[in-house]
């Protein structure tokens, strides 16, 4: 197993917050990965890879495919372990896949792919693929063109400073990601979609991110005023404590 970024493995220690706090993946996503893909999950031997604790391994594995998870993370894994007893997880990550060639019908990387070397992840990927295989990349991030979250994400760069954010992943979009792909042929969607969780949920799933937890996450004084002013600005916009996340889900599909 290579050695992820360190902040790629950041999220290890807070398993546990990652998987109460995070968004899942609006139902039309994985659609929009059949259609793509031009073949069902149901049955499909699918590699989750950056598996994370598994929100998007439980949704491959609701949707009947056979998934073998990949995650580089001890705690990570141990909490997919956990929640998902049914589901293989090997350790690995995806610069460097611990499987046989030809040995999948797809690989998805859900908020995962920015954390690989895309020179070495993309021809790993399609080395595992089988002819006719496809790679799925996709990422929730923050719509920006909700009011109320763009003022957020302002707060959020002053706090962590200009190139950082809670919002998206790192500061990093999957648009900007898939631009560090040499070559291309990767059919793009935009699918939006949100969810309606109380305020404490929403905070922790800021919390999650990690721009916080590579700064000591929630617990440090600094996290914890930004946290607690936060609420106020919420209270204002959501005043029967009921936030309504907004999310832009980028999907790129490239078959082999």
């Amino acid at each position: 197993m290579s050695a992820p970024p360190p902040r790629a493995l950041s999220f290890d220690a807070s398993a546990a917050l990652y998987a109460a706090a995070r968004p899942g993946y609006p139902a039309a996503l994985l659609d929009t990965v059949e259609e793509l893909a031009a073949r069902p999950l149901n049955g499909a031997r699918v590699i989750d890879a950056g598996a994370g604790t598994g929100i998007a391994t439980r949704l491959l594995h609701e949707r009947g495919a056979r998934v073998l998870a990949v995650e580089p993370g001890p705690g990570m894994a141990g909490e997919l372990r956990r929640t998902l007893p049914s589901v293989p997880v090997v350790r690995g990550d995806g610069n460097r896949l611990p499987l046989a060639t030809a040995s999948a019908d797809l690989i998805t990387y859900a908020q995962a792919w920015h954390w690989t070397d895309p020179a070495l992840a993309l021809p790993e990927a399609l080395r595992v693929l089988r002819p006719g295989g496809a790679l799925a990349l996709w990422w929730n991030v923050a719509d920006d063109s909700v009011p109320w979250i763009a003022d957020q994400n302002i707060r959020l760069r002053r706090h962590f400073g200009a190139r950082d954010s809670a919002h998206g992943t790192a500061g990093v979009t999957g648009s900007r990601s898939l631009h560090l792909l040499s070559g291309g042929g990767f059919a793009q969607r935009l699918l939006p979609w949100s969810r309606s969780v109380p305020v404490d949920t929403h905070l922790a799933n800021l919390s999650s991110h990690s721009a916080f937890l590579v700064r000591g996450g929630a617990d440090t004084e600094s996290a914890r005023r930004f946290l607690d002013a936060e609420r106020g600005h919420l209270a204002s916009v959501f005043p029967d404590g009921t936030v309504e996340e907004r999310y832009v889900a980028e999907l790129a599909v490239l078959v082999r």
